[in-house]
């Protein structure tokens, strides 16, 4: 089976019932002076057609092209300038946008720029002396701006030639990959603007290079599903990105940037951010949105070193006030998107899953098991079996199943500690029958591999409605 992990977000298809009135609608155009930003909410059924006409502008770190239009569709973001710039502005559907008009002394964006240069500084030094570059890792509490704020100094460092390797540890959404995934790529080229990380890993022409990125499957919602469990993989993750520095000059000095989930301020959460330290020695930690949280990194991390003997710098930053909330349904409607396109594509790149019949004999399928109730965050009494084998039921239907990079013969361990192939949709189960109608995005047989069911995302009913 091929490789096609990574997805975005899926644009909705066109309704043919729309009038031609919403079709054909105005052209606005937003000037921006220096610092100004142009922040948008557009939700699942419209799209906003944005295009610089002068000057220079961005998004998360990521140049415009001039008199090109980027269409944006279920999301929430924003677009700055740093000497000013020129908008055009369309749209099919709702949106709602403004301009905020802050100063250079007014905007943290400064601040994040005046970081960037800080890396650069030190990935000059690596490259001089054949050292490590920086090891970023970005925390704070939800909805902070932390998936905005790594993907802005990765766009800055692609654009200064350098290769970073981005690791997401943020299970409830997917970087490049299915969300309930831990992954990591680099990031030789830039970011396509118009998806939260670039385009699907697929077949089809695409504009941005599409990165391939190294995926484990984690399959629970939180950390807290099966704190043991998730630290095996990030573990797992680590030795594999530490290969790929270890063996890549130019990956190795420009260095990571590791992406986190909302942290609460627990004991648990606190834990598992120095794991992360730990395994991927990280000698930089980015505290965004939480003068608390900073502090508690400042005492936690105060006097330690990493596995290279560098002192940790914790560095607190202020959220970016363009930082909105996404609430659960706005984030259960990006999950659908991402699992639609990995399917059937976009409106510009229409892919045709291969369906077929799948007798349960022939499958061999893992459960991911949440940790027992009664196991604290720091307690290592967790069921035996993390992974374990599973007969096909009623409960498999309308699931995401990932296919890993292991034998049927291989043991549980192995299955479990074995990186992502891709993933196939299970649309249909017939138990009197004994046999599954699954979806997947090459023909192949499914027998020769493993499949791991998780709970998370979970059960997409809509995927063929």
């Amino acid at each position: 089976m091929a490789a096609i992990p990574g997805l975005g977000e899926l644009p909705p298809p066109v309704d043919p019932t729309a009038t031609t009135s919403s079709a054909a609608a105005p052209t606005t155009i937003e000037i921006l002076e220096p610092f100004w930003e142009y922040r948008f909410e557009v939700p699942h059924a419209s799209t906003l057609d944005i295009k610089l006409t002068s000057g220079l502008a961005e998004k998360d770190g990521t140049e415009l092209a001039p008199n090109t239009p980027y269409t944006f569709t279920a999301t929430k973001s924003k677009i700055n300038t740093w000497h000013g710039c020129t908008l055009e502005i369309s749209s099919s559907g709702t949106y709602d946008a403004y301009v905020s008009e802050p100063t250079a002394d007014d905007t943290p964006m400064v601040s994040y720029l005046n970081l960037h240069f800080k890396l650069e500084a030190f990935r000059a030094i690596a490259q001089r002396t054949g050292q490590m570059g920086p090891r970023v890792l970005v925390v704070g509490p939800p909805n902070a701006g932390k998936t905005s704020l790594v993907k802005m100094l990765t766009g800055w460092s692609t654009r200064m030639g350098h290769q970073p390797l981005v690791v997401n540890t943020d299970c409830r959404e997917g970087m490049l990959a299915m969300p309930g995934s831990l992954s990591a790529a680099v990031f030789p080229s830039i970011i396509n603007i118009t998806t939260e990380w670039g385009s699907t890993p697929s077949s089809g022409p695409s504009a941005v290079p599409v990165k391939l990125p190294l995926a484990y499957c984690y399959g629970l919602e939180t950390p807290e599903k099966n704190t043991k469990l998730f630290k095996m993989l990030l573990s797992r993750l680590a030795v594999t990105v530490t290969s790929r520095l270890a063996e890549d000059p130019d990956v190795k000095t420009s260095g990571l940037i590791i992406d986190t989930g909302g942290v609460s301020v627990s004991k648990g959460s606190y834990d598992l951010i120095a794991h992360v330290v730990s395994e991927f020695s990280v000698n930089i930690v980015l505290v965004i949105g939480s003068e608390r949280m900073g502090n508690e990194m400042q005492k936690k991390f105060a006097g330690q070193k990493t596995s290279l003997d560098e002192a940790i710098t914790v560095i607190a930053l202020d959220k970016s006030g363009g930082v909105v909330e996404r609430d659960s349904g706005f984030l259960q409607h990006v999950r659908e998107a991402a699992i639609k396109e990995y399917f059937f594509g976009t409106t510009n790149t229409t892919l045709s899953p291969f369906t077929q019949q799948v007798d349960f004999s022939a499958l061999s399928l893992w459960r991911i098991n949440e940790a027992s109730p009664s196991a604290g965050l720091e307690d290592d009494i967790y069921s035996d079996a993390m992974l374990e084998k599973t007969e096909p039921s009623l409960m498999l239907q309308n699931c995401v199943l990932a296919v890993v990079y292991a034998s049927i013969y291989d043991s549980a361990d192995t299955i479990r500690d074995s990186n992502i192939m891709g993933y196939v949709y299970v649309a249909d189960v017939d138990e009197k029958r004994k046999k599954l109608k699954i979806l997947a995005p090459v023909s192949a047989r499914l027998g020769d591999r493993p499949l791991i069911w998780g709970s998370w995302p979970e059960p997409m009913v809509s995927l063929l409605g």
